[in-house]
């Protein structure tokens, strides 16, 4: 049911789609998005969002651990990558030195889909300092970890499970248990488990940046996921005020949450 997650080319396409039309416009609405903003994006992957700001000429920096997911990103970006418009680096981020493997730091950090996979959140964000220009922005977007589907169990290869909301809010024990039952590969239920182990909520991601010495710049939760509309052909819809001012209830009810911040 849900091939496009496989299907790399297409998911590509899904994400530049969400950068273009949804994620462009965010920041605009935060700040004026210079054409000669030098922009990274950290957990790049096949690089979908990136070309979305290739487009307005930005210069562009992907880092990706998997390097096949690179591969692929230097494969679909070929003509930029020539061009001396963008280039990716195949490493942890804790293991990158600014001056020597890239040379400068950024106007704009996007992180879209990245940070409720991370060990160590804040150790993590407070690190992203060191990309950043004095007057750089961090873009965040992700789901809630208490979200309908915020332990992404649509990739279970179980057609139910894949479709059964919350289930994730189990106990570790429990929810393991249950993909056991279920069919799913010791490997997958790690994987599952791990995402368990680091998905975060609204709360506990405004408390790290804050504590960190960020600014929030703007926020704006999602009723529908604006990359659905690619996904499940569903039209994206802004949360109600109302629920988006509700703590701990707004994260089993929003989708998506997307941020920009500022030291």
């Amino acid at each position: 049911m849900f091939d496009f997650h496989s299907d790399k080319s297409t998911y590509f396409k899904y994400q530049y789609r969400t950068a273009k039309e949804y994620i462009i416009p965010f920041l605009e609405e935060s700040f004026e998005l210079k054409t000669d903003f030098k922009v990274l994006e950290i957990g790049c992957a096949e690089a979908g969002v990136l070309k979305a700001f290739l487009e307005r000429g930005h210069q562009c920096v992907g880092i990706e651990l998997m390097e096949s997911r690179v591969k692929l990103a230097e494969e679909f970006l070929k003509d930029e990558v020539k061009a001396g418009d963008v280039r990716f680096i195949a490493k942890n981020i804790y293991d990158i030195d600014i001056q020597k493997d890239i040379g400068h730091k950024f106007d704009l950090v996007i992180l879209k889909d990245v940070i409720e996979h991370i060990h160590n959140q804040e150790l993590f964000i407070g690190k992203l300092k060191d990309f950043l220009t004095p007057n750089g922005k961090i873009f965040f977007g992700f789901p809630p970890w208490q979200m309908p589907f915020g332990g992404h169990q649509q990739k279970c290869k179980s057609k139910l499970l894949s479709m059964l909301p919350y289930y994730h809010l189990l106990p570790m024990g429990v929810y393991k248990g249950v993909m056991k039952v279920f069919g799913e590969t010791e490997t997958k239920i790690e994987n599952m488990a791990e995402i368990k182990e680091t998905g975060i909520s609204i709360e506990r991601f405004e408390r790290i940046f804050k504590e960190e010495d960020y600014a929030q710049l703007r926020r704006q939760l999602f009723l529908i996921n604006p990359i659905y509309k690619y996904k499940f052909n569903l039209k994206p819809r802004p949360q109600f005020r109302f629920f988006s001012s509700i703590p701990v209830f707004r994260n089993f009810v929003s989708t998506c949450a997307y941020y920009v911040i500022e030291v």
